[in-house]
């Protein structure tokens, strides 16, 4: 009797605990303030009050093949609740491909705070998309020393395949030191998930549906490991081929291919 008195008393204790624990979660959510977001509840180009455009084809320091377009709807666009970045087989200005990409520069700009996109991944060989995040002020130079957060990259030649990362001076992929995590999912071109970025002095944290799978601590060393005390914005992109993306070849067949964008939200 004792024994079974005493295993209550203990069952009674984690429950607590867990109440606890869980109050303390709904008061960190409360504690969030939505301070930019776009739902995309609206018909045709992206708003220019939040996003503008990166455009170009000179292969983007990647050796991508794909021409950034502005303010073509072939190739970014919103209707029926999402905003869709097409990547389509065409030739314009000396390029065999077209795309967008989506940038938030001085129109939603951010140090610190929790950052959801809700997605779906294109589908196919030598398709490049990407949510990410760059410096708007570059306070400490040009790429790397300045940063590159990346929320999202998926290469079509893994389909099942999701990879966050950071960039550094001291860390990053041109010296063999970068930092980063893979994750497996079986249907990122079949199903939205949210990808979501959790940013404070202390750490960069990358999650997939509230499943963490990628930390970087700030080391409290200099700039080089930690350039994340400066603006960043949000881009959001489909490249075609690449260093990365076009490693395996890019699939001419599976054209015209879009990342679809259900909402992106940002709390502080």
């Amino acid at each position: 009797m004792i024994r079974k008195f005493a295993l209550l008393i203990m069952a009674a204790v984690c429950f607590f605990c867990l109440a606890v624990i869980a109050q303390k979660d709904e008061a960190a959510q409360r504690k969030r303030t939505l301070v930019w977001s776009d739902e995309f509840n609206y018909i045709g180009l992206p708003d220019s009050a939040k996003w503008s455009y990166d455009t170009g084809g000179h292969g983007w320091g990647n050796n991508e093949k794909q021409y950034y377009t502005q303010k073509d709807q072939e190739n970014a666009f919103v209707e029926n609740g999402m905003l869709s970045i097409r990547a389509l087989k065409e030739n314009v200005n000396g390029a065999s491909y077209t795309s967008a990409r989506l940038v938030s520069k001085n129109k939603g700009d951010w140090t610190y705070g929790r950052f959801e996109i809700r997605a779906k991944m294109p589908k196919g060989r030598g398709l490049w998309p990407a949510i990410w995040m760059l410096p708007t002020d570059w306070k400490y130079g040009d790429w790397p020393a300045s940063g590159e957060i990346d929320v999202m990259e998926h290469v079509g030649y893994l389909p099942d395949s999701l990879f966050g990362t950071v960039h550094t001076a001291a860390y990053n992929h041109s010296i063999g030191t970068q930092k980063g995590a893979q994750v497996f999912r079986s249907d990122l071109s079949d199903a939205f998930h949210v990808y979501i970025l959790e940013w404070d002095k202390k750490a960069i944290n990358i999650f997939i549906d509230d499943d963490l799978y990628f930390t970087y601590t700030n080391e409290n060393k200099t700039y080089r490991e930690w350039p994340f005390d400066q603006r960043f914005h949000l881009l959001l992109n489909v490249a075609v081929g690449g260093n990365w993306g076009g490693k395996m070849g890019i699939d001419d067949g599976v054209f015209p291919q879009a990342m679809e964008i259900d909402y992106v939200r940002v709390y502080q």
